[in-house]
């Protein structure tokens, strides 16, 4: 139901999807369902070893490449390390620009706690994965001390994890990855079930899938443009995907299918 099991069966969910639109001669966008021509992109980083200049310069790049919402990492040994490193994106970024932080599951309770009570004053626009994924209680007892929206998805691996997080109220921001999930129908039941409950989806990495499904989703917050991490980037594609990411905002204009061509596996 989850783990390596999903991403397989996510593999051939998404190949069929693609299959499906290439014989409609249509986009995968316009098979699912276009409900939007863009949505907002924020510049994400793996950064929590970086010294404080290396992560100034990282959210600078981001800055330059048009975003204004940006994510990063805390979770530090030292508390006193990550207020100050969000103190400095909050500066950089300004009070308008949107700052989110990802814990990684690495707090406790008392930590996330601890750690929230320090840095709710730098207005963070989620905290992401406070805690063990499957801890749905200790996420109620943070949401009731904690004002900051909860975003969680990311390892959570079934529609029915998802379904069980929404009910509890723990999921204010739903984060899929439609690869771990098992694919492009269970991602999109998950919107489903997110959108009836007031809950906006956030994909999980993938920027040149999840933006396409980010347009076709009821409710979507933001898509994760990932620092070195995009298909593109890592040279897992021969060609552009027509997926573009300009000026903090995303857009698709695939061929038919979901645009992806990858390339051979070395080897």
């Amino acid at each position: 139901a989850g783990g390596l099991a999903a991403m397989a069966v996510g593999a051939v969910d998404i190949a069929l999807w693609d299959l499906r639109a290439r014989a409609a001669g249509t986009s995968l966008v316009e098979s699912i369902g276009r409900r939007r021509d863009r949505v907002r992109a924020y510049g994400s980083g793996i950064n929590l070893d970086y010294g404080l200049e290396e992560l100034v310069e990282q959210v600078r790049g981001f800055a330059a490449a048009g975003h204004t919402a940006v994510k990063m990492k805390v979770g530090s040994a030292e508390l006193e390390r990550d207020v100050e490193r969000v103190a400095r994106v909050r500066e950089l970024l300004g009070p308008r620009g949107r700052l989110m932080i990802d814990a990684n599951q690495r707090w406790d309770l008392p930590a996330a706690a601890r750690a929230m009570r320090e840095l709710e004053r730098f207005a963070p626009y989620w905290i992401e994965e406070p805690l063990p994924a499957e801890d749905l209680a200790a996420h109620a007892e943070l949401g009731r001390r904690c004002a900051v929206p909860i975003a969680i998805g990311e390892n959570l691996r079934t529609v029915r994890e998802f379904a069980a997080a929404l009910d509890a109220g723990v999921c204010q921001i739903a984060q899929p990855n439609a690869v771990r999930i098992g694919g492009i129908t269970p991602f999109l039941r998950v919107a489903a079930l997110a959108d009836a409950r007031s809950v906006p989806v956030a994909p999980h990495l993938l920027p040149e899938l999840s933006t396409q499904l980010g347009l076709c989703v009821p409710r979507v917050e933001m898509v994760e443009d990932i620092d070195r991490g995009s298909l593109a980037a890592l040279g897992a594609l021969t060609a552009p995907s027509g997926v573009r990411i300009e000026g903090g905002w995303a857009r698709a204009r695939t061929g038919p299918g979901h645009g992806l061509e990858f390339a051979p596996v070395p080897g």
